[in-house]
């Protein structure tokens, strides 16, 4: 604990949601509408990951929407049921007495300190995502959603028929390529080793698709094209030779990073860094749950994320009516 932060007088709720991305907002939505006073806090913008991709098109019931609006609109709906919603970023989290000073007691609540404020409350819901690795190329800030993603199941449709490389040698690189083999004219899989680190029999299958060029030992140097990408610059790091391919989309495969790190005292992690959480959102300490991206799971998308919100309110509440 910081140097005079006992002395702070805590805001208290019912329910506290790290995130304000889509899984942290549909819990606050659903915690919200089941009577539990509920405080979100987001760091960065609302919506999180999303809030940056021009169209959203896989979302049910929405045909097309920007992510900033589709954040937005969350957030506005969790708030009319009377969900409370901060832009601040969480210094730390702990479980403490609900009595102080008295260790005996067998009811916990969750601390949670930001720089200006300190709050309490008797559950939280982690939903802090997970960022996307970055290339390092000059330029990749400006053409994300230029013709730069980092999700080929969510922006793909948008160039169907078109030219497009992918970059990574992961099973998520090699699942990208072949779902885009079968809408792209042309598949680009770029990877830096000579061999890819995924599943080998989607490698080898992938290697016998005619519309699929595997472009090994390389590494992309250069992203071409304004105010969109045109194509890439791509090294071969054996050979130094450099090679120029026209594409109207670069879909970056290369990881994540969960940023759960803070949360190591009340969760466990996996080896890659995500939430130790069943699909019953429940971490091994009471009264915390996971939701979304920073959660341990195959697959991440909108509707992923939504449902852990839901899952992970529900959760809470009944804890909160038990606490």
């Amino acid at each position: 604990m910081g140097e005079n932060e006992n002395t702070k007088a805590a805001e208290s709720f019912d329910l506290i949601i790290i995130g304000g991305g889509t899984a942290g907002l549909t819990a606050a939505l659903y915690a919200a509408r089941a009577g539990v006073s509920v405080l979100v806090l987001e760091s960065g913008s609302i919506g999180g990951q999303i809030a940056v991709s021009p169209e959203v098109e896989n979302y049910p019931g929405i045909p097309k929407i920007s992510g900033a609006e589709l954040g937005m609109l969350l957030k506005k709906q969790a708030e009319s049921f009377g969900a409370i919603v901060r832009l601040e970023s969480v210094k730390y989290v702990e479980n403490v007495p609900e009595i102080e000073g008295d260790e005996a007691c067998g009811r916990m609540l969750k601390r949670v300190a930001t720089r200006r404020h300190l709050y309490t409350s008797k559950a939280l819901i982690l939903a802090t995502g997970a960022a996307n690795r970055r290339l390092g190329v000059a330029r990749e800030q400006e053409l994300t959603g230029s013709g730069v993603s980092y999700c080929a199941v969510c922006d793909g449709a948008f160039f169907r028929g078109k030219d497009v490389a992918v970059v990574g040698g992961g099973n998520t690189a090699l699942d990208d390529a072949s779902y885009l083999a079968d809408i792209c004219s042309k598949v680009y899989l770029i990877h830096r080793r000579d061999e890819f680190r995924g599943n080998p029999e989607t490698a080898e299958k992938l290697s016998a698709k005619p519309q699929v060029e595997m472009v090994m030992s390389s590494q992309v140097t250069e992203l071409l094209g304004s105010p969109v990408l045109t194509g890439i610059s791509v090294e071969n790091r054996v050979t130094g030779e450099v090679r120029q391919i026209p594409v109207s989309a670069l879909f970056v495969a290369v990881g994540q990073q969960p940023q759960n790190e803070m949360f190591r005292s009340l969760v466990d992690l996996t080896p890659g860094g995500y939430i130790a959480a069943g699909e019953d959102c429940m971490t091994r300490t009471p009264g915390v749950f996971a939701a979304g991206d920073c959660r341990d799971k195959k697959v991440r998308q909108l509707t992923t994320a939504a449902s852990d919100g839901a899952v992970a309110a529900l959760a809470a509440a009944d804890y909160i009516r038990s606490f």
